[in-house]
């Protein structure tokens, strides 16, 4: 059947992959030497890469423009947050047409013209894609609306009654990731207050209701519209969620906070317990049908597509069900992402990823930002609890030291990049970044701002538009002083021209690392741990390089080997506190 969402340019992208394909960025690879086992993924957030029609929000003519800047850096794939037509009120992650681009960011043909210039760099090109709701803007939910309860047009969505003498009550206790209730009651044509639609975000994104077959359809027709286009794969967002718990029991999380994991506990190395049960929304064995299904279309096309997870569950052995060879091929390492500055965390849950991972043949997926949580430059170094999504501001208690956050995240980075696996880099990191802390209220957008009345700043901080250029107006995001949020006076320092070639930026010490990567073939490597370096110290081997990275404050004496990289000024052959070194084995 045709998707509703595709229109007649459906041609020229299946042109373009064509082209793809011609060019050698599509071809298959013997089983275990995938691109995306070993590759470098480099999230763009469109809206905050480059702007290149001076509006103030970001577009693909402004990532076309920045693509060689990539190349240079040394990554292998693009990600890119959604830009398809949306209202915006969650920054795009309410979709109202998945098959077409928002004219914030474009057009079609713009798309094709980025995903090309890409392609003829080597970069292969990921896209989001948004299944487990929709926007209420789009059709289909506007559809349910008017239609009745019971119809087939309510099926799509989660409506249900209410509970209470007069379904005044919503159908269970369910709260929203950002804040509030996860439900809302609809005034029916008659003018009468009518059912309840479930949104586990922003009232503005009604869940899907995924065991209606005419739902499985449809984004079936929306894989195949994008990887017509000639797309290498998809970042599947909240991968976990979809589908619901029967009955959709009530439920009351262990820890309060609108947490979009299936059941977490903070423990410290060497605890075990039994995970509790996924919540009733989170991990339901039913995605994963989903998932063998979307597995079998991809594997239609040539070249290696992909899907990859947003999947915020706990332990590591359940998020490795999402890449058994059938389903996905990567998921997100979060449980990587949330481990502290310690070396002792940092060894178990590298053991316990490579253990969990490997076990269904996959490789792990590391990451240590994205546009969901406060970057790593400054949540390093926070002194406070900061749970996912909830942000930091001006009154967070524990603020991070810019300078012991920077070294930290350094050394972190450098750390991540000698595994072996993928590694997703998020746009900014690469010229330490830190959060954005000191936004004014009256500048924040992100919806958990809003829905908890100001309680939780929300993920603004981590997606304030980058600088390129110290000098230029919106220190280069644009050709303007537009920018949809406001950028830190800092930034001018932290600007990617300002860094080029400089020895010692955090920029250089990237593109180093990265070439290093490739040179060395650490994504295909193994880890072989090092003792002797004491517990504040990560020490391994991997392949022909050895990697020391002091998360204490004491110095360590380093072993014999060529230098080859180091995320900070070493002191002879000492190793201060907060740096990272890799040898020549």
């Amino acid at each position: 059947m045709t998707s509703p969402d595709i229109d007649t340019q459906t041609l020229a992208g299946t042109e373009r992959a064509t082209e793809a394909d011609a060019t050698g960025t599509a071809t298959g690879t013997a089983a275990g030497t995938e691109w995306w086992r070993t590759a470098v993924i480099y999230q763009i957030y469109p809206r905050s890469f480059a702007d290149a029609d001076g509006d103030g929000m970001g577009d693909l003519p402004g990532i076309t423009h920045r693509l060689p800047a990539l190349r240079e850096l040394g990554v292998d794939a693009i990600w890119l947050s959604p830009f398809y037509t949306s209202p915006q009120r969650d920054a795009g992650y309410d979709v109202a047409d998945y098959c077409d681009v928002d004219p914030r960011f474009g057009t079609l043909a713009d798309f094709d013209l980025m995903q090309g210039a890409a392609h003829d760099l080597g970069i292969r090109v990921i896209v989001d894609l948004v299944p487990n709701h929709s926007s209420s803007d789009h059709r289909w939910f506007q559809a349910a609306l008017a239609a009745a309860p019971g119809s087939e047009e309510r099926g799509r969505y989660v409506f249900r009654d209410g509970r209470g003498d007069n379904g005044e009550l919503p159908p269970n206790n369910w709260e929203s990731v950002f804040g509030g209730l996860a439900w809302t009651r609809v005034t029916e044509a008659d003018g009468a207050p009518g059912q309840w639609y479930l949104h586990l975000f922003d009232s503005t994104q009604p869940d899907f209701d995924w065991s209606n077959p005419w739902v499985r359809e449809q984004f079936r027709d929306v894989l195949r519209f994008w990887l017509d286009r000639g797309v290498d794969g998809f970042r599947v967002d909240v991968a976990h969620g979809m589908v619901k718990a029967d009955g959709l029991p009530d439920y009351t999380p262990a820890v309060e906070g609108g947490s979009m994991g299936g059941g977490s506990a903070t423990l410290e190395p060497g605890i075990s317990v039994e995970p509790p049960e996924p919540a009733p929304y989170w991990a339901q064995e039913g995605v994963h049908d989903i998932y063998r299904d979307w597995r079998l279309l991809l594997d239609e096309y040539p070249g290696d597509r992909i899907l990859a997870a947003e999947a915020w569950v706990d332990p590591l052995a359940r998020v490795a069900k999402w890449v058994r060879p059938d389903e996905m091929h990567q998921a997100f390492n979060f449980a990587y992402l949330e481990t502290p500055w310690s070396a002792p965390a940092l060894r178990s849950v590298i053991d316990d990823s490579l253990d969990a991972f490997s076990s269904v043949g996959a490789p792990s997926t590391w990451v240590l930002s994205n546009h969901d949580v406060v970057r790593h430059a400054s949540r390093l170094a926070l002194t406070a609890e900061n749970l996912q999504g909830h942000g930091i501001g001006p009154k967070t208690v524990g603020l991070p030291d810019p300078v012991v956050g920077l070294r930290r995240a350094r050394a972190a980075s450098m750390l991540m990049l000698s595994l072996p696996g993928s590694s997703y880099i998020y746009q900014g990191e690469e010229l330490g970044l830190p959060e954005v802390v000191d936004l004014p209220d009256s500048a924040r957008q992100d919806p958990t701002w809003f829905r908890t009345n100001g309680e939780r700043y929300g993920r603004d901080g981590c997606r304030v538009p980058i600088p390129w250029e110290a000098a230029a107006p919106s220190y280069g995001f644009g050709p303007t002083t537009a920018s949809w949020l406001p950028q830190p006076a800092e930034w001018a320092a932290l600007a990617r021209d300002v860094q080029e070639g400089a020895d010692g930026s955090t920029l250089e010490l990237y593109k180093l690392a990265l070439r290093l990567r490739r040179e060395h073939a650490l994504g295909l490597g193994a880890v072989d741990w090092l003792d002797g370096f004491g517990d504040e110290v990560v020490a391994l081997r991997n392949g022909d390089v050895t990697v020391i990275a002091n998360a204490g404050a004491a110095p360590v004496d380093l072993p014999d080997g060529d230098v080859l990289l180091a995320s900070g000024p070493l002191d002879g052959r000492s190793l201060p506190g907060d740096t990272t070194v890799w040898l020549r084995a």
